[in-house]
């Protein structure tokens, strides 16, 4: 024990001027940003927006119909984007996957941005979330996104975001984009690239995150797995051949060791890596990371070719363990982003959105038999709001289900001013723990309860008032609110 605790003790001192290094570099790191707000500059400042063309009017959100592609940004150049912030919305609970972000440079017809939305701000498979890095910031339960990537062109840019979804009508879009028109840029500037690559499912060997000649500056990834075992899925390795070479001159020594967690992952947030979501180790559980490379990019003068192995522990329902690194056959997908010249392109186009996400079956609050008792609830644009005067009120959605299996159960709710606590159920059964629906009024989140064997035939989905939330205002009246936009099925034999 105290040759531990003298451990301790020395690990700690080392650490410390570590910590404070750190914190000396992220202060000088802020005073240049500060410093470049006294120097003079003939750059002009420009934004393009969805600003309602009527200068006093609110009109301020775009429509993207299904299958239409919408310009964001035309820009001629020379010039350089410093920010884009968008918010979307949609009944589609897995709209972010379902909107593709193109970037085009100096007149090209090809992209060299091509990224699902939600991917390129640092969240895979259409889950919300939010998160909070130096060049990406996501906020509003994963709704409001913003993007501050210095992205320079020297002839034109242009941004599109292409709507693949069918059956929920119009994606509904705001959005800025901030650039800045210069009079020039260097002969050899850099420009931006993102690519987006997946694999369903994955197959023996490295998964490859990027392949491309030239020469640059690789910044960053964005790495998403759905599980199909139980396990820990990341025991892989990440592994940079720069310039041509055979063997990677740079080498991990794990998937989580990469993305700056260890001992495998939990959700947090920083500057340069995080993991924005961790939904477990089971079977359906959907996880995030990113990394960006801001402090160390990783320099190339020819080519670069970056993959990671993906392997891990495969273990049963039982708790049995059958191997602790082998191979596994996950959903996963990647995002790389570097900085390069010449532009580059993707040799083959991105899966159509029914391939990039799992075969969900997504049932509307507002299309389903349901009885509710009080019958205080209206029909309202996120689905079915319920808000009654009694706290033991309950309401109830009846679903069918074709094909028995294990299903990954989830739904979209909405909190309320008037939210209060309720107890979900399927057939009766508690599904997952107590939820307070209290807010600041009317956020709409993905909620999972779990997985569970369900049977061919009707069943039903249950919300039982628990009593008023802890956190209520005395000054309000009281109502038990809860809002039900959709009801999620994922049949886990179909992965």
């Amino acid at each position: 024990m105290k040759i531990f605790f003298v451990g301790l003790l020395m690990a700690s001192s080392l650490l410390a001027p570590l910590k404070s290094l750190h914190a000396q570099q992220s202060r000088l790191v802020d005073h240049s940003m500060l410093d470049q707000l006294s120097v003079a500059s003939t750059s002009q400042s420009k934004r393009v927006s969805s600003s309602d063309s009527n200068f006093n009017g609110n009109g301020d959100s775009k429509e993207i119909l299904p299958g239409e592609t919408f310009v964001l940004a035309d820009l001629e150049g020379p010039g350089i984007i410093k920010h884009i912030w968008n918010t979307t919305a949609s009944l589609n609970p897995f709209y972010p996957s379902a909107l593709i972000v193109r970037i085009y440079w100096d007149g090209s017809d090809k992209p060299s941005v091509e990224v699902p939305l939600g991917d390129f701000f640092g969240v895979g498979y259409g889950k919300n979330k939010d998160l909070e890095s130096l060049p990406v910031s996501v906020s509003s339960q994963g709704r409001s996104r913003n993007c501050f990537w210095s992205m320079p062109f020297k002839k034109h840019a242009k941004i599109t975001l292409t709507n693949e979804l069918t059956g929920y009508g119009a994606a509904e879009l705001y959005y800025y984009v901030d650039w800045e028109k210069v009079l020039s840029l260097p002969d050899d500037v850099l420009y931006f690239h993102a690519r987006y690559n997946q694999q369903n499912r994955a197959v023996p060997g490295d998964h490859v995150i990027l392949n491309t000649t030239g020469k640059g500056n690789y910044i960053g990834t964005v790495y998403s797995a759905l599980q199909v075992v139980n396990g820990w899925f990341g025991e892989g390795d990440d592994r940079f051949y720069i310039d041509g070479e055979k063997t990677p001159s740079i080498q991990g020594t794990g998937t989580e060791d990469y993305f700056g967690d260890a001992w495998g992952f939990r959700e947090f947030s920083s500057a340069f890596h995080g993991v924005s979501l961790y939904e477990g180790p089971l079977v359906g559980d959907r996880v995030s990371a990113y990394r960006w490379h801001i402090e160390d990019p990783i320099r190339f003068s020819k080519s670069l070719k970056f993959t990671i192995e993906h392997r891990g522990s495969v273990v049963d329902d039982d708790g049995t363990k059958h191997s602790s690194s082998n191979e596994r056959a996950d959903w996963i997908s990647s995002v790389a982003f570097w900085y390069q010249t010449p532009v580059v392109f993707s040799d083959s186009k991105i899966p159509p959105f029914e391939k990039r996400t799992p075969p969900y079956q997504i049932m509307l609050a507002s299309d389903l038999p349901m009885k509710a008792s009080p019958e205080k609830y209206t029909r309202e644009n996120e689905g079915i709001r319920f808000a009654p005067e009694t706290p033991d009120a309950e309401i109830e959605f009846n679903f069918e289900i074709k094909q028995s299996g294990r299903y990954k159960f989830s739904a979209v709710l909405v909190d309320d001013l008037f939210g209060s606590q309720y107890q979900p159920l399927i057939d009766d059964k508690p599904a997952g723990a107590l939820l307070d629906m209290l807010s600041s009024g009317g956020d709409w989140s993905e909620y999972v309860f779990g997985n569970f064997d369900l049977t061919q035939g009707s069943h039903r989905f249950k919300l039982q008032g628990r009593g008023a939330s802890a956190g209520a205002r005395p000054s309000l009246p009281k109502k038990y609110a809860i809002g039900i936009s959709s009801l999620i099925l994922l049949r886990l034999e179909d992965l």
